[in-house]
C-alpha cells in the first residue's frame, strides 16, 4: 500500500510542469518590473502616494493580462534555449494584443484608479519595457546554451524526447540513449496505448498516457522530439502520430519496421525520420530460414544487377545465409564498388567477388561461369524504365531478353541448381516495350525449364517503393524546388511494396520453385498515386495545394492506368507461404518461340523499331505497334 502511494507521488511529481511554472514566475516578475519602470519614467522617478496605490492596484491586473495573452499565443509551449524569430513574433503579438485592449479601455474612460485615469505615457511605455525584459530573458537563455555548446563543442544541444511505445523496443532505445550522451537526447517519459502501462513507472521513467493525449503530454513536458518505437505498428497508427507531431511542430523519429530489423537488433543508430515506407502498411514476412539456407548456405551464389535497388538488397539478405561465395555482377563499376565496400565489412564469413560484366556479352559470361561455377543465380539485371524503353526498344530487347537467354543457357550448361528471374507486373498483358520484354524473359526460362535439370523460376511483383528510377526521387526534387509535383493521372493506381519485403519473398520463392514456375507476390491493395504524392508533401512539412501545387501531366507512353499481376490463363494457386502465390505454366511452342526470337534479335541489331514491335506483339499478344496506352 505504502509502495503504491510512493509510486503515485513520484508519478505526479514527474508529470508536474516545473519548467512551465518557472517560465511563468519569471515572466510575472519581469512584467511587474516593466510596469514599475513605466511609472518611474512617467513621473521622473518621483511617485506620489496616489501613484504608488495605482501601481499596487494595477500590478495583479497587468500580470494576469500579460501572462494570459502569452498563454493564448503559445509562448509557453516554447523552450527558451531555442528562441528565434517565431518566438519573437508570438511575443510581440501577445504584447500588442494586450496593449490594444488596455488602450481601448482607457479611451472609454474605464481605467480610473483612485479617481485618476491611467496616464497614456504609462500605457505606451510599459509594453516597450515588457518586450525588452521578456525577450532579454529568452535571448539570455539561448546565449547561455550556445556558450555551453561552444565550451563543450563535442556535445550537441540537449533535446527532450518522449518515446511512443513502452515495449521491449522502446525500453532498448531508452537504455541505449542513456548511454549515448553524445547524441544529445534526454528521454523524459513514455506514451503507450496499453491501458495497463499508463501511469506506471518503467525503470526511472513514467508512462504518462496514451497517444490520444500526446499533444497535452508533449506540451507539459516541453518535448521537442517524439521517438516512435513500435516496429509492428500499423501504417494508420504511424500516420496519426506523425500528423499530431506535425501540428505541434515537433521533430519525429522512428525505429525501422520489422522488414528492416531482420536481425532483431534494436539500436539508436537505426532511428530515422518517418518515410513513406512507414505509411505503406505492409505486414512483416515470416521467412522459412531453414528452407532458404538449404539452397544458399555453403553455395556459390551469383547476383546480376548487384548494384541496383533490388540486386543490392538481395546481396545484403543473401549474406545472412552464409553462402560460400557471393558474386556481385553488374555493368556499372561505381554501384558494384559501393555494394562491395558495404558488404565486405559485414561479419559473415562470405567470400565476395565483384564482377564488372554486361549480361549481353556472352563470351564474358562464359568466362565468369567457367571460373566461378555458381550454384544459384538471382537475375535482377534489367532495363525497367517504361518511357525510356519505349524510346529505346532495341536496348530493351538485347538486355532484358537476350541477356536473360545468355544467363539461362549458361546456367543450364554449367549445372546451376536454382535460377530465379526477377520479373515485373508489367509483364502481364503488356502495353509497353519494357513489359513485353520482361514477359518474353519469363517465356525464355519457362521454355528452357522443360528440358533442363535446373530449377528455373520467375518472381513477379509490382513497384518497390523508392527503388532507382521510381517517381519518389523526382517528387523530392520537385518539392525542393517549390513544386509543382507532377502526377500522371488522378485515378492512376499502382501496387507497391518495400524493397526488403520484395527481396525476402524473392529469396523464399527460390526455395520452393519447381521448373518453370511463375510466382506472384501478394502486393495487397493498389494505392492511388495521388495519395502517395500527398503523403510525401506532408512528410516534407508542407501542405498539398497550398505550399506545393499538384499538376496532372497524363499517362506516359506505355503506361497503364491500373496494373495487373496475372493473366487470365495463368490462374493462381496459394503456396504454403502466405504472401507467395504461383501461376499455372502455359505450354510453349519451342520452335515457334526460337524462330521469332531470332527475328526479334535481328531487328534489334539494326534498331528496326517497327519490326521489334511487330515481333513482340506476335509473341506476347496485345498491340505494341502503336505508342498508345490502355
Amino acid at each position: 500500500m505504502g509502495e503504491s502511494k510512493s509510486t503515485a507521488t513520484n508519478s505526479w511529481i514527474a508529470r508536474f510542469p516545473f519548467l512551465r511554472l518557472l517560465q511563468i514566475v519569471i515572466d510575472a516578475t519581469l512584467v511587474a518590473m516593466a510596469l514599475s519602470g513605466a511609472f518611474l519614467i512617467r513621473f521622473d522617478g518621483q511617485l506620489s502616494s496616489i501613484h504608488n496605490l495605482q501601481l499596487i492596484a494595477l500590478l495583479p491586473v497587468y500580470i494576469t493580462l500579460r501572462l494570459g495573452a502569452n498563454w493564448i499565443f503559445g509562448t509557453y509551449r516554447r523552450l527558451w534555449r531555442y528562441t528565434g524569430l517565431a518566438e519573437v513574433v508570438e511575443l510581440v503579438t501577445a504584447i500588442l494584443t494586450a496593449t490594444t485592449l488596455v488602450v481601448v479601455i482607457r479611451a472609454l474612460g474605464l481605467l480610473s484608479i483612485y479617481g485618476q485615469q491611467l496616464s497614456y505615457g504609462i500605457i505606451l511605455s510599459e509594453p516597450v519595457l515588457t518586450f525588452l525584459l521578456l525577450i532579454s530573458a529568452r535571448v539570455s537563455r539561448r546565449l547561455m546554451t550556445e556558450h555551453q555548446q561552444r565550451k563543450h563543442w563535442r556535445q550537441p544541444v540537449r533535446r527532450r524526447a518522449i518515446v511512443v511505445g513502452a515495449g521491449d523496443a522502446g525500453q532498448m532505445v531508452v537504455k541505449e540513449l542513456s548511454q549515448r550522451l553524445d547524441l544529445g537526447v534526454d528521454v523524459v517519459g513514455f506514451v503507450d496505448d496499453d491501458p495497463q502501462k499508463v501511469k506506471k513507472r518503467i525503470g526511472h521513467l513514467t508512462v504518462f498516457g496514451t497517444t490520444k493525449n500526446l499533444i497535452q503530454i508533449a506540451e507539459s513536458l516541453f518535448v521537442d522530439q517524439v521517438i516512435i518505437a513500435i516496429p509492428s505498428a500499423p501504417a494508420s497508427e504511424i500516420r496519426r502520430i506523425v500528423d499530431v507531431c506535425r501540428k505541434m511542430e515537433v521533430e519525429t523519429r522512428i525505429l525501422p519496421g520489422l522488414f528492416e530489423l531482420i536481425d532483431g537488433r534494436v539500436g539508436v543508430n537505426q532511428l530515422r525520420e518517418v518515410s513513406l515506407a512507414d505509411l505503406l502498411g505492409r505486414e512483416a514476412v515470416d521467412l522459412d530460414s531453414a528452407a532458404i539456407a538449404g539452397y544458399i548456405e555453403g553455395r556459390r551464389v551469383l547476383v546480376t544487377g548487384a548494384g541496383g535497388s533490388i540486386g543490392s538488397e538481395l546481396c545484403r539478405q543473401i549474406m545472412r545465409f552464409q553462402p560460400q561465395e557471393l558474386l556481385l555482377l553488374g555493368r556499372g563499376e561505381n554501384s558494384i564498388f559501393q555494394i562491395y565496400e558495404e558488404l565486405r565489412y559485414r561479419p559473415e564469413p562470405v567470400k565476395l567477388i565483384p564482377i564488372i560484366a554486361d549480361i549481353r556479352d556472352n563470351h564474358r559470361l562464359i568466362n565468369v561461369f567457367e571460373k566461378h561455377r555458381p550454384d544459384v543465380v538471382f537475375h535482377a539485371a534489367a532495363h525497367k524504365h517504361v518511357p525510356l524503353m519505349e524510346a529505346n526498344a532495341s536496348e530493351a530487347v538485347t538486355n532484358n531478353i537476350a541477356g536473360t537467354q545468355n544467363l539461362a543457357h549458361l546456367s543450364e550448361e554449367y549445372g546451376v541448381k536454382t535460377f530465379v528471374l526477377v520479373s515485373s507486373d508489367k509483364a502481364v498483358n503488356p502495353t509497353s516495350i519494357m513489359g513485353a520484354t520482361k514477359r518474353l524473359a519469363e517465356l525464355v526460362i519457362q521454355d528452357l525449364s522443360a528440358r533442363s535439370r535446373c530449377n528455373f523460376v520467375a518472381v513477379r511483383f509490382g513497384n518497390v517503393l523508392d527503388s532507382r528510377g521510381s517517381v519518389l526521387p523526382i517528387w523530392r526534387q520537385q518539392i525542393a524546388l517549390g513544386g509543382p509535383v507532377t502526377v500522371t493521372h488522378e485515378d492512376a493506381t499502382r501496387y507497391f511494396m518495400l524493397i526488403p519485403e520484395a527481396v525476402q519473398l524473392i529469396i523464399q520463392a527460390g526455395a520452393i520453385g519447381s521448373r518453370g514456375d511463375v510466382f506472384v507476390l501478394d502486393m495487397g491493395k493498389p494505392i492511388k498515386i495521388i495519395d502517395l504524392a500527398y503523403d510525401l508533401i506532408k512528410l516534407s512539412g508542407l501542405k498539398p495545394g497550398q505550399d506545393i501545387e499538384i499538376k496532372f501531366v497524363g499517362l506516359r507512353p506505355g503506361e497503364k492506368l491500373h496494373e495487373e499481376l496475372l493473366t487470365q490463363e495463368e490462374g493462381l494457386t496459394q503456396t504454403r507461404y502466405k504472401k507467395i502465390l504461383v501461376g499455372k505454366s502455359q505450354p510453349i511452342d519451342h520452335p515457334f518461340l526460337a524462330s521469332k526470337l531470332d527475328t526479334l534479335f535481328d531487328a534489334a541489331k539494326v534498331d528496326n523499331e517497327a519490326s521489334i514491335r511487330n515481333c513482340l506483339t506476335t509473341l506476347v499478344g496485345g498491340n505494341l505497334t502503336k505508342e498508345t496506352v490502355s
